[in-house]
């Protein structure tokens, strides 16, 4: 089962879940507070989630490696790309 699939489950039932305690399909006899706490658990769990998400961005650029060696050979490959085309004429 791919990582999409296993969302969409997870929201379908969920969402099956919040059907039968919103509008009371079964006749489960809930109590009043239960529908009026379930009425806006979608908009709840939709800020969560940005939340969640926006503090996991957050903290992968915070902790993000920096790759030094990298840095340096891009550098070396950027003068060189300069000279030859100095050599070549373009004026930079």
């Amino acid at each position: 089962m791919t990582k999409l699939m296993q969302w969409l489950f997870v929201v379908l039932l969920l969402g099956a879940v919040w059907t039968l305690v919103t509008f009371d399909l079964l006749d489960l006899s809930l109590p009043r507070t239960y529908r009026e706490v379930a009425w806006p658990m979608p908009v709840y769990l939709l800020v969560s989630f940005g939340c969640f998400s926006l503090a996991t961005v957050g903290y992968r650029v915070a902790t993000f490696n920096d790759c030094e060696e990298a840095a340096r050979e891009l550098q070396e490959q950027i003068k060189e790309a300069k000279e030859d085309l100095r050599k070549k004429g373009l004026k930079l």
